[in-house]
């Protein structure tokens, strides 16, 4: 299923063609390579101060970490689709500085562009991605084994996309909705073309 943005201007095909799809071939298997790839693309994303707050847990179908987060953490409508997909990537931030001040705002913006190159990498593999805050917060950490400082922030799911009447429900009817955003004219507040 294509979903090609429909844009006010032209942008690179790679990100056009994104979408955050919940449908995915639960046979496929993930190339150890392509994962790297797209852990690789988190590394080098840009961060204040270069600190890189973010830390990576990957866990594939089929290892008992990725049965452990299906069965302990994930949560209400995800926990439905997300178990079809190869793996999982939890991305994690350092919230405190070395000193104890409060790092989490930044920290999570930094992580934010991670996320998102890992998103643009995997498309470029062919991959399909799709980011879920619906986890359970508390079980999270225990299950990664984060220390005291290190909040999960988001879990990306990896896979390879599904024909859409693989799912059902409310889950199908998101999936063939078409892609909305909002128009330019509503989120440039000034220097608008």
């Amino acid at each position: 299923m294509s979903k090609t943005a429909i844009t006010a201007a032209p942008i690179a095909p790679v990100l056009a063609d994104r979408w955050s799809p919940r449908a995915y071939d639960s046979s496929y298997v993930l190339a150890d390579h392509d994962l790297l790839s797209i852990l690789e693309a988190g590394r080098w994303a840009p961060s204040a101060n270069n600190h890189q707050p973010w830390f990576f847990s990957a866990a594939m179908r089929g290892s008992e970490l990725f049965e452990q987060i299906n069965a302990e953490a994930l949560e209400g409508f995800n926990a439905a689709w997300a178990p079809n997909a190869s793996g999982y990537v939890v991305v994690s931030i350092l919230a405190k500085t070395p000193d104890g001040r409060d790092y989490s705002h930044a920290a999570a913006y930094d992580a934010g562009l991670a996320v998102m190159s890992m998103v643009v990498q995997a498309q470029e593999l062919g991959i399909a991605t799709h980011q879920v805050g619906g986890f359970n917060r508390t079980t999270m950490p225990g299950i990664l084994g984060l220390g005291e400082d290190v909040q999960p922030i988001v879990l990306l799911v990896l896979g390879k996309l599904a024909a859409a009447d693989t799912l059902q429900g409310p889950a199908y009817e998101r999936e063939i909705a078409p892609r909305v955003r909002k128009t330019l004219d509503e989120i440039v507040l000034h220097g608008k073309p």
